[in-house]
């Protein structure tokens, strides 16, 4: 059964585990620049809160090992990296 997706903005522990993993993962890829709970709760994108090209790629890196994909970089790769719901769902369709 699928993870039932919440709204960005939403409560963080009322996010799905792979949310909130790759929330995580997020964290780490910024060197804690952002932190996990920013980044469940950000209403803009990942950038504007200072996700960096470097933290994209370290993302891109951790989430080809923890889940065992190869990351698409095409335009709709890329923007997924931005938000975590949009690189949940990209990730599920990767798999």
């Amino acid at each position: 059964m699928p993870e039932q997706q919440t709204p960005p903005g939403a409560d963080p522990r009322e996010r799905g585990a792979t949310v909130r993993r790759l929330a995580e993962l997020v964290a780490a890829a910024s060197d804690g620049a952002i932190t996990a709970e920013e980044a469940l709760s950000a209403q803009v994108p990942l950038a504007a809160l200072g996700f960096t090209s470097l933290a994209q790629m370290r993302l891109i890196d951790a989430v080809e090992a923890e889940f065992g994909v190869e990351f698409d970089l095409s335009a709709a790769g890329a923007a997924a990296l931005n938000d975590l719901d949009a690189l949940e769902r990209h990730l599920a369709g990767a798999r």
